[in-house]
């Protein structure tokens, strides 16, 4: 078992080391590009009277200068992405210790109307979302709420192999992440797709091999020109024709270049983290299927990608004026540029959606398989087809600090209903969303915070966090039966949901919501659900002599030398001990 701070701190100081390595290689080749323009400015100043030597000179000065430049930029590159995976490896040793909750805590995720993402501290500051979150595009992200949210009880263990491989993957993950935080995208996935199946082209070949035997006459007309066998006027004659020819399609150029400007980034973005893809041999099959949709009749995606980036890049070159001007009135630039683009929508503007989604897969399931590589003392929950719903030793919330949480055991049958009572602060609110997070993080395909599970997957559904709504002129109590209603008749449709009730019709009196919390507790029996709730109100307790498939257990409070002790630890039977009235009285309220 490999230790992840360790793995995080060789980390961290191997990518700055290399960092430090290549900012030194970056200071030499600026000093070599001065060096190169201060000799070619003196070269040409020396040789101004013959422009033909001058200019040969500066052709080749500039051609070095480019050369060490692209060097220069290429080094810049790499240093920038070595100083990304530091940053990755400090903000794993960060969150290993606690300290979180200044990340995005994906609270506007949160819905009222779904089954529970407002229940379980999924989402909102101190969440599990916020804590396990290391996507890094925006499609990412809502891929990774989407597995968290989807309810989603089948192929489990394709989902927990594809999880373990690249929990067995640190560096290519940490990898993938830092390419993918190497280009900042501004505008959506979602929109840029829209635009490409919506285009409708307006060039045609004709006028592209037009525009190719236009660069030729061009370039013949300025080399006659050069070698004084023709005026060179005739050159300046040429580019006005040029950019004529190019004013005639202007308006729909700088449609389609408005809307490239868009797509230039993420496309970039995306042929990078493609061909990383690509690259990588994964073994699982949920991840070989995920390679196979990238595959395009022997071309890779990336380099799909790739050649879409550059047409992009290349038209882009309209933005810089000398460009705009000889690049058109020579080489009809911009409409040849425009057609390979059109000709690249026409031929794959139906399949980048997948490509897309292959892309923002990876990324959330990065993140899973970091939470499991950060976490190699959980177990895989053992998928069952026995009358068992969850049968754990030594469950506890995956989100305690291991030194202080105490576990418990759990063994929940199929159909059946445990009433949980206790103290106030005994852990029953805790112990909920402990067995919550057990039952999204296994239909995930997560490990558990359990040293052993064996789970039959179901589906998860919570009434925990009700509130009122002044906005819909709802009170709280009504809320609180929409709520209710909306369980029973889900259940109605499909019984294979987990119901977690937490101190239900808290908006009555004590009489009214011990017989209403007792009515629907035998609906819920009677519609064969399984489930927990948890509850102060002990004549509720009663329903387990009255059916068989309630069962009643309970977390502890004690008074030790007048101080509250608790153990948080999950026991069968009804609680005894209440604790409101002494901590009242602790705290001299009363």
């Amino acid at each position: 078992m490999q230790d992840p701070n360790k793995f995080y701190r060789t980390q961290l100081e191997q990518h700055k080391s290399e960092s430090k390595r290549i900012y030194k290689k970056m200071s030499l080749f600026s000093v070599l590009r001065l060096s190169t323009f201060c000799v070619t400015i003196f070269g040409v100043y020396l040789t101004y009277q013959n422009w033909q030597v001058a200019a040969i000179i500066a052709v080749i000065g500039i051609a070095v200068f480019l050369f060490l430049l692209s060097r220069y930029t290429d080094l810049k590159t790499k240093r920038e992405l070595h100083k990304r995976l530091a940053t990755i490896n400090e903000d794993e040793i960060k969150i290993a210790s606690g300290d979180f909750y200044d990340r995005a805590d994906g609270k506007v995720f949160q819905n009222p109307a779904h089954a529970y993402s407002l229940d379980i501290d999924l989402f909102g500051r101190g969440s599990f979302f916020q804590y396990i979150n290391r996507t890094t595009i925006n499609e990412g992200t809502q891929s990774l709420v989407n597995c968290l949210l989807e309810n989603d009880i089948t192929n489990i263990e394709a989902r927990q192999n594809a999880i373990k491989e690249l929990a067995d993957e640190p560096e290519w993950r940490q990898y993938y992440s830092g390419v993918a935080q190497g280009v900042k995208v501004e505008h959506s996935a979602k929109s840029i797709i829209e635009w490409l199946k919506g285009y409708k082209p307006f060039l045609n070949a004709t006028l592209y091999w037009f525009t190719i035997g236009f660069s030729v006459a061009s370039v013949a007309l300025l080399v006659l020109g050069f070698t004084e066998i023709i005026p060179i006027k005739y050159a300046g004659y040429w580019l006005l024709l040029g950019l004529a020819i190019t004013g005639r399609f202007l308006k729909s150029i700088n449609n389609v270049a408005q809307n490239t400007e868009k797509a230039k980034d993420t496309f970039r973005q995306y042929a990078l983290l493609l061909k990383e893809i690509e690259q990588k041999e994964f073994q699982s099959e949920l991840l070989q299927q995920q390679q196979q949709k990238i595959q395009s009749e022997g071309e890779k995606a990336s380099q799909i990608f790739t050649k879409f980036s550059k047409a992009l890049d290349a038209l882009d070159n309209r933005n810089n004026f000398i460009s705009a001007i000889f690049g058109n009135g020579y080489l009809l630039w911009d409409i040849r540029q425009t057609y390979r683009i059109e000709q690249w929508i026409i031929k794959y503007a139906h399949k980048v959606e997948d490509w897309f989604e292959v892309v923002t897969f990876f990324d959330a399931y990065n993140t899973l398989g970091n939470y499991a590589y950060n976490h190699q003392d959980f177990s895989y929950p053992e998928i069952t087809s026995e009358n068992i719903t969850i049968k754990a030793e030594s469950l506890g919330h995956p989100l305690l600090n291991a030194e202080k949480r105490i576990d418990s055991d759990l063994e929940l049958l199929q159909e059946q209903f445990f009433i949980v009572t206790g103290a106030n602060m005994a852990g029953k609110s805790t112990f909920l969303r402990t067995v919550a997070l057990h039952i999204v993080m296994a239909n995930v395909g997560l490990p558990i915070c359990a040293k052993t599970s064996k789970y039959k997957p179901i589906k998860l559904i919570t009434s925990m966090r009700t509130t009122d709504s002044l906005t819909d002129d709802s009170s709280y109590f009504f809320s609180e039966l929409t709520r209710l209603k909306f369980i029973v008749d889900t259940i109605a449709e499909d019984k294979n949901y987990f119901v977690i009730l937490d101190e239900i019709l808290k908006g009555t009196n004590s009489t009214d919501k011990a017989i209403g919390s007792r009515k629907f507790v035998e609906k819920l029996v009677g519609q064969k659900a399984t489930g927990i709730i948890a509850t102060h109100d002990l004549s509720l307790t009663e329903i387990e002599t009255e059916l068989e498939a309630v069962k009643n257990y309970y977390f502890d409070a004690e008074i030790k030398n007048d101080e509250l002790f608790f153990d948080y630890k999950l026991k069968k039977g009804v609680c005894q001990n209440m604790n409101a009235s002494f901590l009242l009285k602790k705290m001299e309220i009363v």
